[in-house]
């Protein structure tokens, strides 16, 4: 799709602190949409893209300011859509739909988020629909897994239901939010679980699932997959599992069972929109074991982008404007990555390995090192920030890191 075929209606996009945003912007810019930015940070990498037609900054997040914001550019543009990033932005805006004026929040059903956004639920759901799931305990009180320790088998791996929920109130107690913990025996199981007995709460204790982190993307519509992309990581931040900071495009005609298996399981929710259905994927017994949903814009997103995904544009499009278009397929074989990242992630590996928690990380530090020089020169190499037609966000990401150094 070209910019003569995009229609005039503006775009707001809610979030411009991260690469997500950043991308999301890029990717509208570049079709042709009048891309509106909203942000809370004056240091926000997204409000130096040449692709916004205007930056905005309401410093403080969901707030009335910002309701106030919103509905005056709904008077000022007419019906207008706005495409938000985090599981919390759009939580507020599901809240205050109806105090938004003439602005359309693009937004999936309220009862949809909430399952995706309790893992307990989606892996249920999951296995319904006959997708493999980690074997997983929702232990309801401490004296639960006292009686069930010295009966699992391990390693296992300890992960929050809901984080959303239960960060404020660890924060509340003086307690730091671990997004995953692992438990080698019955003790360790029973010291990490003794840490959340002042809140009466804890996480979800599953089965250890070797492998790699496989993601599949898909825009759904009216229980339609109407694109679909899927990517593997290559590293994480931490290593030993988190977010991607080096991911590589896979084409479509693999995995393509798990692709209609995690159809099926957006199907079941009843998602409209877009959706990561994240596994763990074991390449030796090709065992491949649902980790949850992403029922938004994604960390990764910037990849997706550069493949010409066009997420962002269906999105805008269809649930914005209730029309359809028409794009290529993704590309393949594209490898995009966040250096700064990788830095952190490299000092980690070769010089602070004991700070690693997973007990079975075995990649050697030579062959990390010489991966990471190598990406450098290889041409199907893109970056999660850097962009040769938008360089500014890149250069801001720098001075803000600079500056919070000094």
């Amino acid at each position: 799709m070209n910019s003569t075929s995009m229609p005039e209606t503006p775009c707001i996009v809610l979030g411009l602190e991260t690469q997500i945003g950043l991308g999301i912007v890029r990717e509208l810019g570049r079709a042709g949409v009048k891309v509106l930015g909203i942000t809370h940070s004056a240091n926000a990498i997204g409000l130096r893209s040449r692709y916004l037609t205007r930056a905005i900054v309401v410093e403080q997040p969901r707030s009335k300011e910002l309701i106030d914001c919103l509905v005056r550019l709904g008077e000022e543009f007419g019906d207008i859509c706005l495409l938000t990033v985090s599981e919390v932005n759009l939580n507020w805006l599901l809240e205050n739909r109806t105090r938004l004026g003439k602005v359309r929040p693009i937004l999936p059903r309220q009862e949809a988020i909430g399952v995706v956004l309790d893992k307990q639920k989606t892996l249920a759901i999951a296995q319904s629909v006959g997708i493999d799931v980690p074997r997983t305990i929702d232990p309801e009180s401490f004296e639960s897994v006292k009686a069930v320790a010295s009966q699992l088998a391990y390693p296992l791996v300890l992960k929050w239901k809901d984080p959303n929920l239960v960060g404020p109130l660890l924060s509340m107690h003086g307690i730091s939010f671990e997004k995953a913990e692992y438990a080698l025996s019955a003790d360790s199981l029973l010291n990490i679980c003794r840490r959340y007995e002042p809140i009466g709460m804890w996480p979800l204790i599953q089965e250890y699932c070797p492998g790699v982190g496989l993601g599949q993307f898909f825009y759904m519509h009216d229980g339609q997959a109407l694109r679909r992309f899927q990517h593997v990581r290559i590293a994480e931040w931490p290593p030993e599992g988190g977010f991607s900071s080096v991911c590589d495009s896979v084409p479509l005609n693999q995995h393509t069972a798990l692709q209609e298996q995690s159809i099926n399981l957006l199907r079941a929710i009843r998602w409209e929109g877009v959706a990561m259905v994240e596994y763990r994927f074991d390449p030796v017994t090709k065992r491949a074991v649902l980790m949850e949903i992403n029922g938004r814009f994604w960390g990764s997103f910037p990849l997706a982008v550069h493949c010409n995904a066009g997420f962002a544009v269906f999105a805008y499009m269809v649930q914005g404007l209730g029309k359809h278009p028409q794009l290529d397929d993704p590309l393949g074989n594209i490898r995009c990555r966040m250096v700064g990242t990788e830095l952190k992630r490299l000092v980690r590996i070769v010089f602070q390995r004991s700070k690693i928690r997973d007990p079975f990380f075995k990649l050697a530090p030579a062959r990390e090192v010489l991966r990471f020089v190598a990406d450098f020169f290889r041409p199907r190499v893109r970056y999660y920030l850097w962009a040769t037609d938008d360089p500014a966000p890149f250069f801001a990401d720098l001075a803000n890191a600079l500056q919070h150094k000094n």
